[in-house]
């Protein structure tokens, strides 16, 4: 053992343990990523959620070519037009690519007025087609918006939901399982009885009735807070526990004793003295539960319980993708599934980058 290793901080043992957790570094930056683009997305999507393109309803995505049909290669990517044709039997419209029509990819176009960050005007996009021409990465829904664009606004209330979720979570797990764990007797017998009460429902019925229970007429925003906090009253629990057999393991040391006798409060024994020595465990868990809150809020915003319309949700964009026969002739309205299972995966791959990171000495 080098002498580095013996005389390096815990949190340097656990970066050196983590570095070794490949999947978990390429997952952090990947996450990073989404965040970053979902605080950006005003400026990254080439049209507004909003925005409706009425002569092309359901139209499928566009590819982004280097090459056209001739054979002959362009530095500058572009897009075949659609050319649409109406089924006479069934009256269906389909698209197919005209080639006729070449649109090139512009950077920094000026298209639909936003707000970047939330308060700075501005209507400068990334990427965009020049002309009012129309660019669909991913296709359009049956309204003719951009399902790209729509992709990158829903990443806002849905990457956002787990983290403020969790958050609300972390405050009620930690104060109810640390007063339960530390002062013990009738108080921690009447805790846990609780925790037994809420663990012994099932959860998905229970936010469901819970989300049911939500006035209709509520803004978006509140929804928004009310679903978190019925996520953060259901989802405490667990922490709850993990805090509570921490506290009662630490109580009886001698470094706690040494507080009390110094006449510190309780609420500084909990918070300066105990909580501490077990952060790297709450930080594991509560990267844990960030996927779990995102795919409840998915669910309900599915189901019609949640997040309503015309806010955008990646499970509000999954309600289009309902219907077999929606999915037999869009099956593009599936990519808000994609992002929700590759920001799952990625939370589990960096969860278990720091568990393994949590215990740097084994």
């Amino acid at each position: 053992m080098s002498r580095s290793y013996e005389t390096s901080s815990q949190w340097r043992l656990m970066w050196r343990k983590f570095k070794k957790h490949r999947l978990a570094l390429i997952a952090l930056p990947l996450l990073l990523l989404l965040y970053l683009t979902a605080v950006f997305c005003g400026f990254l999507a080439p049209n507004l959620p909003e925005t409706r393109f009425v002569d092309y309803k359901n139209s499928p995505p566009q590819k982004l070519r280097f090459v056209d049909e001739e054979g002959k290669f362009h530095l500058r990517p572009f897009v075949y037009g659609y050319k649409m044709e109406i089924d006479k039997e069934s009256f269906r419209r389909t698209f197919t690519a005209d080639t006729a029509r070449k649109y090139p990819v512009h950077l920094f176009v000026k298209g639909d007025s936003y707000k970047l960050l939330g308060f700075i005007k501005s209507d400068v996009h990334l990427f965009g087609v020049k002309d009012g021409n129309p660019l669909f990465l991913m296709g359009t829904d049956k309204l003719g918006r951009d399902l790209f664009s729509r992709i990158l606004y829903g990443s806002r209330i849905s990457l956002s939901f787990g983290m403020a979720g969790v958050a609300l979570t972390l405050v009620f797990g930690v104060i109810i399982g640390g007063i339960s764990g530390y002062f013990g007797g009738w108080v921690d017998t009447v805790i846990q009885r609780l925790i037994d009460l809420l663990i012994s429902i099932p959860t998905i019925p229970l936010w469901m009735a819970l989300a049911a229970a939500l006035p209709r007429t509520w803004s978006t925003a509140q929804l928004y807070l009310g679903m978190i906090v019925i996520f953060s009253l259901i989802d405490w629990t667990g922490l709850a526990r993990v805090v509570r057999g921490k506290l009662l393991s630490l109580r009886e040391e001698d470094f706690t004793m040494a507080a009390r006798l110094s006449g510190a409060s309780h609420a500084r024994i909990i918070f300066r003295h105990l909580l501490p020595s077990f952060y790297s465990y709450l930080i594991v868990t509560t990267t844990m539960a960030i996927p779990t809150t995102i795919l409840g809020e998915t669910a309900l915003s599915f189901l019609g319980l949640g997040i309503q319309a015309p806010a955008v949700s990646w499970g509000v964009l999954l309600k289009d993708a309902q219907t077999l026969q929606t999915l037999a002739h869009q099956p593009w309205l599936l990519w808000p599934a994609a992002f929700i299972v590759l920001t799952v995966l990625l939370f589990n791959f960096l969860g278990d980058g720091l568990r393994d990171a949590a215990d740097p000495y084994k």
